[in-house]
């Protein structure tokens, strides 16, 4: 067996996991409205509609940086504003990556489920056809310079596909939870 096929059974699989993640995500919306994906049927901000908005973005994000690099995840903040600033809530102005990441939990006026998962079809298919054509999984990037990301880290292709397997999966518990609690249906 070469490297190659080694490599190639290794994206189907990892695509195949990713996949899995995604349907289990996707299902939780089985016969909903649009104003049932938009609820927030708990104490949390949460509804499906946005978990689904927040996914595609991440999946998108982290895949631009498989790309791009660290430019694909900028997390510049305004002048005179600190990362304390921020994160206790008090800065005096709020970049715009972080108004974009706030909305992408909730469906905004106009949205539509359907088109939120259009989108997010649109986004797996586009992650496909990246991870088909990296040269190597193995390929790294330096991670941009943020709080949350250790100084001098760097991720690989295959890394950045497990994240993104993880949080889906993750996210697809969240919409379970929602899922039952907004009308007692299961999804699977």
């Amino acid at each position: 067996m070469t490297a190659t096929t080694t490599l190639d059974a290794e994206r189907m699989d990892l695509l195949a996991e990713l996949a899995a993640a995604r349907l289990a995500l996707t299902t939780t919306t089985r016969g909903l409205t649009d104003e049932q994906a938009g609820e927030r049927p708990t104490v949390s901000a949460l509804c499906l509609g946005g978990l689904i908005k927040h996914v595609a973005a991440m999946e998108e994000q982290w895949l631009r940086f498989v790309v791009d690099g660290p430019s694909a995840m900028r997390y510049d903040l305004p002048d005179g504003v600190t990362w304390a600033d921020f994160a206790a809530g008090t800065a005096r102005e709020f970049p715009q990556w972080a108004i974009d990441h706030q909305n992408e939990f909730r469906m905004l006026p106009g949205e539509t489920l359907s088109g939120i998962l259009a989108h997010y079809e649109a986004v797996a298919a586009r992650s496909g056809e990246i991870i088909a054509s990296v040269p190597d999984l193995s390929v790294t990037h330096p991670l941009p310079e943020a709080p949350w990301h250790e100084p001098g880290s760097v991720r690989s292709v295959r890394r950045v596909l497990l994240h993104v397997i993880a949080e889906t999966a993750q996210h697809a518990g969240h919409a379970d939870i929602l899922r039952e609690t907004l009308d007692g249906q299961k999804s699977s």
